[in-house]
């Protein structure tokens, strides 16, 4: 009989459940701020991962067109943070 650790075991747990995309949405604020800065996140009013579509929300017209400009860049560096790909579109409101 082989050990793993508690660690290896909850990976194992979480990879194999649908806790994976609940827990990746609930990662993505604290990863929006690491990846774009305080100064974007700031003024970001709402961010969420549903079904691989990143759904940006912000009142600043400035920064929707920024972003927008930006979408290919935004979900390459999401999807390294994450190890792959959590996100194939994106969506600014």
């Amino acid at each position: 009989m082989a050990f793993i650790s508690l660690g290896e075991a909850l990976q194992q747990l979480v990879n194999k459940s649908r806790l994976k995309n609940g827990l990746r949405a609930a990662a993505i604020e604290e990863v929006w701020e690491k990846i774009m800065g305080k100064t974007v996140a700031k003024y970001t009013s709402k961010i969420q991962i549903i079904n691989k579509t990143l759904f940006i929300t912000t009142p600043v017209g400035a920064l929707k067109n920024e972003l927008h400009f930006q979408k290919e860049l935004i979900k390459q560096r999401l999807n390294e943070e994450f190890g792959e790909a959590v996100v194939t579109d994106i969506v600014i409101q």
